[in-house]
Order: C-alpha cells, then sequence, then structure tokens
C-alpha cells in the first residue's frame, strides 16, 4: 500500500494580508502624486511668468491694430509713388508748355525808384523820418524795412507769373538797388539767376523812348481801354499804405510821358481808391 505525500502549499498564511497592504500603499503614493500636482498649480505666479502672459494678451489684442498700420503704411507708399510719378509728369507738361510759349512784344516796367521813400531816416533835427511820416506817426520803425519785402514777394510773384503765361511779356525791373537790392541779396539769392527778365540799375528813361512809356496810375484822368503791343508800360514799385498819393501820376506829367488807369471800374466796383499791388497791377495789366 504506497502512500501519496499532500503537495506543499508555497504560499503563506498571511500572503494576502500583505498584498493587500502593499496595494494600499499603492494607491496612498498616487493619491499623494495627485496632491502635488495640484498643490503645484495651485501655487502663485512669478512676477517673470505673469508679465510674460501679460505680453502675449497685448499682444493678441492688438493684432487688429498692427494690421491696420501695415495697410496704412502701404496706402501712404501707394501715394508718394503717384506724387513722384505726377511731379515727374508735371516737370515734362511744363518743359512741353516751355516749348509752346510765344513772347509778347508788350513791355512791362516795374520802377524801383522809390527806394528813398521806404527807408528810415534822421532828419537835421534828429528825428526820426519813415516814408513821410514823423517818428510819431510810424507805429513801427521796422514798418519801412516790412515794405521792402512785402515790394520784393510782390516782384517774385509778377515774375512767377510771367514765366508761366503762354504768351510772357518783356519784363523789366529799372532803378534797382539800395535797400530793395539788399533785401533781395540777403533773402533771395538765385534772383541773380532769373531768366526771361531784365534787372537794371538805370532808370527806364533811359532804356526806353519817351514816346514809348506809359505810366499805369490810378490818378491818370485816362482810362486804358486795350493794350499797344508796341508801348512799355511802368508799374510804380512803392508799398507807402496811401502815404504818397498821386506821386506817380506827378512823376509822369513832370516827365512828359503817357499816362492811363486800368479800366478796373468797368469791372470791379471798389469803394476805396483803385490802387493795386505790384503783382495785382502785372497780372491785370497781361490780362487786359
Amino acid at each position: 500500500m504506497s502512500s501519496e505525500t499532500p503537495t506543499e502549499n508555497t504560499m503563506p498564511p498571511d500572503a494576502p494580508e500583505v498584498e493587500g497592504k502593499v496595494k494600499s500603499c499603492d494607491r496612498q503614493g498616487e493619491r499623494q502624486e495627485e496632491g502635488t500636482d495640484e498643490a503645484e498649480c495651485l501655487e502663485p505666479m512669478s512676477k517673470r511668468q505673469r508679465k510674460k502672459l501679460l505680453k502675449q494678451k497685448q499682444w493678441e489684442e492688438q493684432k487688429d491694430l498692427r494690421r491696420q498700420k501695415r495697410k496704412e503704411k502701404r496706402q501712404k507708399r501707394k501715394l508718394e509713388r503717384q506724387s513722384k510719378s505726377d511731379s515727374s509728369n508735371e516737370g515734362n507738361d511744363r518743359k512741353r508748355m516751355r516749348r509752346e510759349v510765344v513772347p509778347s512784344t508788350l513791355r512791362l516796367i516795374v520802377d524801383c525808384s522809390f527806394d528813398d521813400l521806404m527807408m528810415l531816416k534822421l532828419l537835421a533835427h534828429g528825428k526820426a523820418f519813415c516814408g513821410g511820416l514823423s517818428e510819431g506817426l510810424c507805429k513801427n520803425k521796422l514798418c519801412c524795412m516790412q515794405d521792402v519785402k512785402k515790394l520784393h514777394k510782390q516782384i517774385q510773384r509778377c515774375y512767377a507769373e510771367n514765366r508761366k503765361a503762354f504768351h510772357p511779356v518783356q519784363f523789366y525791373l529799372t532803378s534797382h538797388g539800395g535797400q530793395l537790392k539788399s533785401n533781395m541779396n540777403e533773402n533771395d539769392k538765385g534772383w541773380v539767376n532769373w531768366k526771361d527778365i531784365q534787372i537794371r540799375t538805370e532808370h527806364y528813361s533811359e532804356l526806353i523812348k519817351k514816346e514809348d512809356l506809359v505810366y499805369l496810375t490810378s490818378d491818370s484822368p485816362d482810362v486804358l481801354s486795350e493794350l499797344d503791343e508796341k508801348k512799355a508800360y511802368v508799374i510804380g514799385g512803392l508799398v507807402d499804405h496811401n502815404h504818397h498819393k498821386g506821386i506817380t501820376y506827378k512823376k509822369a506829367v513832370e516827365q512828359g510821358i503817357g499816362h492811363a488807369q486800368l479800366p478796373l471800374g468797368n469791372f470791379v466796383k471798389m469803394n476805396s481808391r483803385k490802387v493795386l499791388a505790384v503783382n495785382h497791377g502785372c497780372m491785370k495789366d497781361c490780362k487786359i
């Protein structure tokens, strides 16, 4: 009779308890790890992190603004290109216009012989004398110099308009010197290169025949109805604010030359004397 030896159980009796304890420890470890992650999320951000997030937020918010600025820059560059192109075309048009110009035989003279009437002087008794006014009546001792500057500006406008005209007149400045020349040298050195103009130190009577001269003055009883291409029309280069009324008419009579006034009354209602600035006289004279 054989006896069977029972199979020996290798698992100790308390193994299930140990296994349960291990699993429990594992679960506790997992819970501790989860708690650590939550704690890290709840930790406050550093100043550097907050600054970085703020910059990112601003970048996103200003996206449309940046797009608009880029669009405006593109439009600005486009307009600049168009402007350069227009300037180039304008220059070509101006050259073409200069080729089509037909000069007029009519002569126009600005008489600059009134320089001494726009000068601050000292009389023998020591009082200032400003263009016919005593120092007490002259509001500003610099007013005379300002008048010279105004005359210079008016001559510049005459020159510019004549240069642009399709039928430019033969333009003269006579008796050029004194304060006017000094002011031009100081503020407009380019005048020495002006074209299509004769700037002379001589008096107009030395350059033009007496019978060809007509002085344009508002005090003349004769009204100019049409321009004679053979004549030379003289305009007084004087800014005097009506301090020297009738001086140009008196000058024409004394010199025995022709005189006339522009027909302003036929076209314009004027409540004051029919006295024009030099540049207005130039333009009116050319358009009659």
